[in-house]
């Protein structure tokens, strides 16, 4: 395993993505890929009184199939922050930690963004800042063929992810645990709105082989 991880954009991505953010203090952010459909780049799983629900950001169609990453542009039509956040208040408004950060979560679901990559990245650096993890983020220029790095940028997925021996979900309380059994790997909020300040256990524990990079 090397110090360094290569991850796709994200949004509110799931607990195996931010258990590399947690193992490795470098990360390269692919954001000159050709633009991939039905993935966490603008969608997140969450766990609601019906079971696991897809929230998904609508995006514009691109003018080119190959469009990057980096340019697509979040829909203005709609209502979907509306939605997003009404569905994080009825599925977490009970969860022991959810009034802990919900005042710094909401204004992204009222300010208006541009671009998904700025969306996500600014998620994600409110979320690592939640769990004290601060890997170094470099963003392509260009799409990698390879890199002298882990790829997880296809492998992280919600169907048909690849074996990641590194990862182990760990159950951890949920407020329809009762309901529904334990729901794995769902996105990092659902984590952190159950167990706050002690998420950052929890990746530390679903990290099988955890590499001595940084802790």
């Amino acid at each position: 395993m090397t110090t360094s991880v290569c991850l796709s954009t994200a949004y509110l991505a799931p607990v195996q993505y931010y258990c590399k953010l947690w193992s490795y203090p470098k990360v390269i952010l692919e954001t000159a890929e050709h633009y991939v459909k039905q993935t966490y780049r603008n969608r997140c799983l969450i766990a609601t009184a019906n079971g696991v629900t897809v929230l998904t950001v609508p995006i514009e169609k691109p003018d080119s199939e190959k469009c990057p990453t980096k340019d697509i542009r979040i829909s203005s039509h709609g209502r979907w922050q509306h939605l997003h956040w009404n569905t994080f208040v009825s599925a977490y408004g009970l969860s022991p930690f959810f009034d802990y950060y919900r005042d710094e979560l909401e204004p992204f679901y009222t300010r208006r963004f541009e671009f998904l990559l700025d969306f996500n990245e600014a998620l994600r650096h409110l979320i690592c800042n939640w769990l004290d993890i601060q890997p170094k983020i470099t963003c392509t220029s260009r799409y990698l063929t390879s890199v002298a790095a882990d790829d997880f940028r296809c492998a992280i997925r919600p169907k048909h992810a690849e074996n990641d021996p590194a990862f182990t979900p760990q159950p951890y309380y949920q407020v329809f645990g009762h309901k529904h059994g334990f729901l794995p790997n769902l996105s990092i909020i659902d984590l952190l709105f159950n167990m706050g300040p002690e998420s950052v256990l929890v990746l530390q524990r679903s990290v099988c082989d955890t590499p001595e990079l940084k802790k």
